[in-house]
C-alpha cells in the first residue's frame, strides 16, 4: 500500500516504488534514491534515481552503496543516476533506509555531470 501523500520524504532516503522501464510501457518494484527536496515535494512529487543490483552491468556513472545496512538493502546495489523518474509522492511504496554521505555527494556530482551543459 502506498504511503500518504503527505509523508515527507528527505534527499538521499532509499524508498521503494513502481519504478518505470525508460523503454517500454510498465513498471517494476524496485528500490530508488530519492533525490528531490520540498520544493518539489510541495508539488506531490518526488524525483528518484534508480538502484539496481551491483551484479548487472556498470555504467560509469554508477555510484555503489557500501553501506548496505543503512540502506536497507538486501544486497549489493548500485545507484544509477542516469536513470531518474518523476513519481508522484503517494506512489511510494516504503522508506528502506538512507543513503550514506560520501555516496550521496558522489551521486549529486553525477547528476551535476549530467545537468552541467544546461
Amino acid at each position: 500500500m502506498p504511503t500518504s501523500e503527505r509523508e515527507a520524504f528527505a534527499p538521499f532516503d532509499v524508498v521503494v516504488v513502481p519504478f518505470p522501464y525508460s523503454d517500454r510501457l510498465a513498471e517494476k518494484r524496485r528500490p530508488a534514491l530519492v533525490i528531490s527536496g520540498a520544493k518539489l515535494a510541495a508539488y506531490g512529487l518526488v524525483w528518484v534515481a534508480m538502484i539496481t543490483s551491483a551484479e548487472n552491468k556498470r555504467w560509469p556513472a554508477d555510484v555503489a552503496i557500501v553501506d548496505l545496512k543503512r540502506a536497507g538493502l538486501p544486497a549489493p546495489s548500485v545507484v544509477r543516476p542516469a536513470k531518474i523518474a518523476c513519481i508522484e509522492s503517494g506512489r511510494i511504496i516504503q522508506r528502506a533506509g538512507k543513503l550514506d554521505k560520501k555516496a550521496a555527494q558522489a551521486v549529486m556530482a553525477k547528476l551535476r555531470g549530467f545537468l552541467d551543459t544546461i
